[in-house]
């Protein structure tokens, strides 16, 4: 099971912490974890904003003496730091994953467009069921009505 503690300063031990202290250390390790989860979950397609709030940038790498790959692009935040809580992602990737995300909704949206037909066939037939039970229903209040009138006769002739 994960404990917070296992964060904590080695040399403090729980009975020389006082526990609003505990309290705070917990909920920064907490914060720290619930960051790095945000992160970690939003990574995917074209960022529109870094988890820190920081605006996203097209980074475009210069020639370094170990990389390979001289102009590599990246979407980065503008407060980028190598700690894990903000955005650094291969431009190459990010497209990928946000062409995959509108081919699927192009994909879903195609699907919806080919129930259209049907859908227009149902609901005309609905009108007309809905035309033909008003229809009833007209000729059933005629019918009640004739029975009240005759209803109200015969409790003249009887009363």
């Amino acid at each position: 099971m994960f404990k917070w503690g296992y964060f904590r300063d080695p040399r403090l031990t729980s009975d020389s912490m006082d526990p609003a202290e505990e309290r705070r250390d917990t909920k920064r390790h907490q914060e720290n974890c619930n960051m790095l989860g945000y992160v970690a979950d939003s990574e995917y397609g074209i960022p529109r904003r870094c988890p820190c709030g920081g605006r996203i940038i097209d980074e475009v790498c210069g020639k370094e003496e170990y990389d390979t790959h001289p102009g590599k692009r990246f979407f980065s935040c503008i407060n980028y730091e190598a700690d894990g809580f903000h955005y650094r992602q291969p431009w190459v990737i990010g497209v990928q994953e946000e062409i995959e995300r509108l081919r699927k909704r192009v994909e879903e949206a195609d699907e919806v467009i080919k129930l259209v037909p049907n859908l227009n066939k149902q609901i005309e037939s609905v009108e007309a069921q809905v035309k033909r039970l008003s229809l009833l229903l007209d000729h059933l209040t005629g019918d009640v009505y004739n029975l009240t009138v005759q209803m109200a006769n015969l409790e003249k002739v009887t009363g």
